[in-house]
């Protein structure tokens, strides 16, 4: 009588708790932050669109500039992030708001990745978004570049 004795008994477990570790979590990590990143390049592109939007549309360059800034800080907040101060940049060809001159809006900040302490990547933390939008002042409107 031949009698076979394999005593693999919660093996399987054991294999699929050392694969859900190994391979599943890494997996989730990688996927919740290329989605975070992904949705930071569309608020931040969404506020270049709004900013310069807004800045068209005013009537002085102050007052252009003042609502350029609160239509971004709204586009991103739209999307749960918030916009640094210094992350928007706008410069003209021209005087800005002449006719016919063109308005360049940037927006440059660094999106925190999820889960990352602070002491392991120091000062320069999160992945970088640059967004350009480049719009033109129409030919047949005012100056407007007071």
């Amino acid at each position: 009588m031949n009698v076979r004795h394999d005593n693999e008994d919660g093996s399987a477990i054991l294999e699929f708790l050392i694969i859900g570790v190994l391979v599943l979590v890494p997996l989730l990590y990688i996927m919740l932050t290329v989605l975070r990143v992904e949705s930071a390049v569309m608020a931040s592109t969404q506020a270049a669109r709004e900013a310069g939007r807004a800045f068209m549309m005013a009537d002085s360059t102050v007052e252009a500039r003042s609502a350029a800034k609160l239509a971004a800080q709204l586009a991103m907040s739209d999307q749960g992030f918030e916009m640094p101060e210094s992350a928007l940049t706008i410069t003209c060809s021209q005087a800005c708001l002449s006719p016919a001159s063109t308005a360049h809006v940037r927006i440059d900040w660094r999106v925190e990745l999820p889960w990352i302490p602070t002491f392991l990547i120091g000062d320069d933390q999160g992945y970088p978004i640059t967004v350009d939008s480049e719009l033109r002042v129409d030919s047949y409107r005012s100056d407007a570049s007071s």
